[in-house]
Formats: C-alpha cells, sequence, structure tokens
C-alpha cells in the first residue's frame, strides 16, 4: 500500500467535520438546537420527539429499531476497509445497502442524532434478542454477555459516525444526577451501560452540556473544568467555559482560525 504525506497546507485546506454530543436535562430544548442551524441538516429522530420542532422545515428519517440505526451508519459513512465482509459497516454491507437505497446524504451538512439515549436501548433490545445469550435451561437472558454484546454494538456505531470526514455530526443526550454514599452529586450520560459514556469523550471531538445560569438563560457549557462539575470537553481549544446556547455559532466558532472574533471570520468567508 502506499501511503500520502499530507502538508500542513493541505490540512488547512479540508473541510473536516466536527463531532460533537449536546447533554442535557427534560425539556432544556436539545432538539430545539435544530433551528440554530444554518446548513443543510439531516435529523435522526429516534424519540419521536419532534413536535417542539415541527415548525423546522429540515429533512427527517425516523428509526425505530437496531438494524436500521446500524444500516443507516453505514450508508452515511460508508465502508470500513478494516472489517470482515460479514460484519456490519464492511463494503458487502454497504453494497447490499446501496442496492436498497438512493437517497444521497452528500447535500447534508449536518446529521442530527436524537437521541444517544435512545440509541442504546433500541440496543440493548436488540442485544437481549440474541439467540447466543439465551441459556437453554432457563429460557433467561444472558445479560452479563448482552451487555458485552452492547458495549461493541454501540462503539462500532459512534465509531462509523466519527470517521465520516465531511459532515458535521452532533449527538444529543439526556443528562441525569447521580448521587454517591457520600451525597456527592455528579452528571453522567443516561444510556444503557456504562462503557459507552465513558468512552464518548475519547471518541468525539466535543462534548457539551447545555443547561441554564442564574438569569434561567440557556447556556453551552463547554470545558472540562467548570463550576457546575458538568460534562464538558473542548477539543478545538477556541470555546470559553460558558457559550450563548446557539448550536450554529458553536460550529462556526470552532472553525474559526484561533485569533480571530467570530465577525472577522464571517467577514473573510462572504468576502471570499
Amino acid at each position: 500500500m502506499a501511503f500520502k504525506i499530507i502538508t500542513v497546507d493541505e490540512r488547512l485546506k479540508e473541510q473536516s467535520g466536527i463531532k460533537m454530543i449536546v447533554l442535557g436535562g427534560f425539556g432544556i430544548g436539545k432538539t430545539s438546537l435544530l433551528k440554530t442551524l444554518d446548513e443543510p441538516t439531516l435529523c435522526i429522530d429516534l424519540e419521536a420527539g419532534l413536535l417542539a420542532v415541527q415548525d423546522w422545515h429540515g429533512a427527517t428519517i425516523s428509526v425505530r429499531t437496531w438494524p436500521e440505526a446500524r444500516d443507516l451508519a453505514c450508508l452515511i459513512g460508508g465502508p470500513n476497509p478494516a472489517l470482515r465482509s460479514d460484519q456490519a459497516y464492511s463494503a458487502r454491507h454497504f453494497e447490499s445497502l446501496q442496492r436498497e437505497n438512493t437517497i444521497d446524504f452528500s447535500e447534508f451538512q449536518v446529521i442530527f442524532i436524537d437521541s444517544l439515549t435512545v440509541a442504546s436501548r433500541l440496543c440493548f433490545q436488540w442485544c437481549k434478542q440474541q439467540p447466543e445469550f439465551v441459556l437453554d435451561r432457563t429460557n433467561k437472558v444472558d445479560t452479563r454477555a448482552a451487555y458485552g454484546l452492547l458495549a461493541a454494538e454501540m462503539l462500532g456505531w459512534l465509531n462509523q459516525f466519527q470517521h465520516i470526514p465531511d459532515k458535521d455530526i452532533i449527538f444529543v443526550g439526556l443528562l441525569e444526577p447521580r448521587t454517591d454514599e457520600f451525597q456527592r452529586q455528579t452528571w453522567h450520560l443516561q444510556c444503557e451501560g456504562t462503557k459507552t459514556g465513558l468512552e464518548i469523550p475519547g471518541i468525539l471531538d466535543e462534548v457539551i452540556t447545555m443547561t441554564a445560569d442564574a438569569n434561567g438563560n440557556r447556556i453551552f457549557v463547554c470545558q472540562t473544568i467548570n463550576p457546575g462539575g458538568y460534562p464538558a470537553k473542548d477539543r478545538s481549544g477556541r470555546l470559553d467555559i460558558n457559550e450563548p446556547a446557539h448550536l450554529g455559532n458553536l460550529l462556526k466558532k470552532i472553525r474559526r482560525p484561533l485569533g480571530k472574533n467570530l465577525e472577522q471570520s464571517e467577514c473573510e468567508g462572504r468576502a471570499s
């Protein structure tokens, strides 16, 4: 195999996609962030919860089962050459899906996935139905083995989206508080199993918590060290601890060159 060195100039010219998760509690307005996006956006709806954005004019695809979620990730992301032909996301899997689907995903810059919490539930339900995990004598599910498959499936799904080079992938997820035996409260992604939540900061570029400030205004918490102890990470180095809860502007700020404000970057973009 012939390798190619990518120079710094070539790398800077490439439009690499941003991979992000936005976490927030019930009713904070995570789905409503769709209205703040300027780029062509496809919403993958796993929650059947788009009532809050029924006047949003973007495109949606409804997903109700884990195989559907996995197939859609393969169609959008393309084949993974490192996988065997009998595995999900392989070239064989991708080619079989292409014969049945004619959707052109190239028109969408942003893939908005609502939500990772529900995706984990669909995945775990599917895992428990796999025949190899049903114990013969008791007819019960081997839950421990099912959780192992859940972790592998969810991480494979996330990595499939993470390796899409030219699209912004925005997951949303439910944030829940947990209290330990010393009455200390911490915040975590609500999802089946624990491995997915632990691995997300290493997979995605940005981990953002959506909450409200002292005046009741919605904000994004964007840095790991923050007063509320919320889950957050900014790989770009361009975000402040708190940012306005506007997803479109947040994506623009992540992309702008260091040392420039948002208005300067927008003016240069219009001039070019």
